[in-house]
C-alpha cells in the first residue's frame, strides 16, 4: 500500500533530520535477502548507532537535496537500503561486515563528508578502526614512554636493592676490624 502525501512528507522530514547531522551515507542493493537476515542487519545497525532504512528512492533524493550528500542522488536506483550515521565509519562498517557474510547485499555507493565513494572506497572506509579503538591506540602510544620509564626505574631500584645487602655486609665486616 502506498503512502499518502502527509506520510511522504513525514518520511522526508525524518530522513532529512538524520541526514543533517550525518557524516556518512552508504547505499546498498538488498535484492533477494531474506527478511530474517535484514532483521539481523537492522539489529547490528541499531547497536552501532546507525540509522538503517529501506526508502523509496524519490523520497531519499528529496531528503538529500541541498545537503552535502546531494551527489549521491545519481546512485539512487533500484531496491536500496540506506545506512546513515553520525560516526564517519559506522555506516560503512555495518554494511561492509554484513556484505561479507551475505553476498546478496551489494554496496553500490556511499558519501563521506560530501565526497562520493565507490564500492572500493566504502570498503576502505569500513576497514578503518572505530573511534574508540583509535582513541585507545593513541592512549597506548602516549603511555608507552611513561610506562617504559617507570619499568626502567623499577629495574634500577631492584638492581640497587640486590647490591645493597652486599655493601652492607662488607661494611659490617670492616667495622669490627677497624675497632
Amino acid at each position: 500500500m502506498g503512502l499518502n502525501l502527509n506520510d511522504k512528507k513525514a518520511v522526508v522530514a525524518e530522513v532529512s533530520a538524520k541526514v543533517a547531522t550525518a557524516q556518512t551515507i552508504v547505499v546498498a542493493e538488498y535484492r533477494g535477502i531474506q527478511v530474517a537476515h535484514l532483521t539481523q542487519l537492522r539489529a547490528k545497525a541499531r547497536a552501532q548507532g546507525v540509522y538503517l532504512r529501506v526508502l523509496k528512492n524519490t523520497l531519499a533524493r528529496r531528503s538529500v537535496e541541498g545537503t552535502q550528500f546531494a551527489s549521491l542522488a545519481d546512485s539512487m536506483t533500484g531496491p536500496l537500503i540506506y545506512s546513515i550515521s553520525d560516526d564517519a565509519v559506522a555506516a560503512a562498517k555495518v554494511i561492509a561486515d554484513f556484505a561479507k557474510t551475505n553476498d546478496k547485499l551489494v554496496i553500490t555507493a556511499g558519501n563521506y563528508a560530501g565526497k562520493q565513494l565507490d564500492k572500493a572506497a566504502v570498503a576502505a572506509l569500513a576497514s578503518i578502526p572505530s573511534r574508540e579503538v583509535l582513541i585507545s591506540q593513541l592512549l597506548g602510544v602516549m603511555l608507552a614512554p611513561v610506562s617504559g620509564f617507570a619499568r626502567g626505574l623499577a629495574a634500577l631500584a631492584a638492581k640497587k636493592s640486590e647490591g645493597a645487602p652486599a655493601v652492607a655486609e662488607v661494611a659490617a665486616e670492616e667495622a669490627p676490624a677497624a675497632a
